[in-house]
């Protein structure tokens, strides 16, 4: 049903059970996995002219998708690819979706409610409303739900 999956990773704790679900989906239909960390271009400015930000960022998006390589590696996932490319994030994703041909993206969402999720708006509920392709939304686990379902 899925050969290409699509983990998009800010290395973030919200997006732990996305990467959860994106291995097990992987395995489960022997698909390609992807995994990438968006360098928003408005955290790279012209006052970082030393390249400092960007070197920050940069080690940041390898940690976020070696996390999930390496996770994906130990559940046996075979055929695994990172990347860490910049634009505005949502649209860095639905253009990688477009050029690699993915099936599914896998995504985590932080739960706001109320003005915050108005004012801030959401990267995964851009995707839901306009992806070509399904997407699955992973919530957050709550404190206290994470752990009662590890037991």
């Amino acid at each position: 049903m899925y050969e290409a999956i699509l983990v998009p990773t800010d290395g973030s704790d919200g997006t732990e059970e996305a990467i959860e679900h994106a291995i097990d989906l992987a395995g489960k239909y022997d698909a390609e996995l992807h995994a990438i960390y968006v360098i928003e271009t408005h955290d790279i400015t012209w006052v970082d002219q030393a390249g400092d930000i960007r070197e920050k960022l940069e080690a940041r998006g390898e940690r976020a998708v070696n996390n999930v390589l390496e996770r994906a590696e130990s559940a046996d996932i075979e055929d695994i690819e990172t990347s860490i490319i910049e634009g505005k994030t949502y649209r860095a994703i639905l253009t990688y979706v477009d050029d690699r041909d993915i099936d599914l993206v896998v995504m985590g969402t932080h739960g706001r409610t109320g003005l915050d999720r108005y004012l801030l708006g959401s990267v995964t509920e851009k995707i839901v409303r306009l992806s070509d392709i399904p997407v699955l939304t992973v919530p957050l686990a709550r404190e206290g739900e994470k752990e009662a379902s590890r037991v």
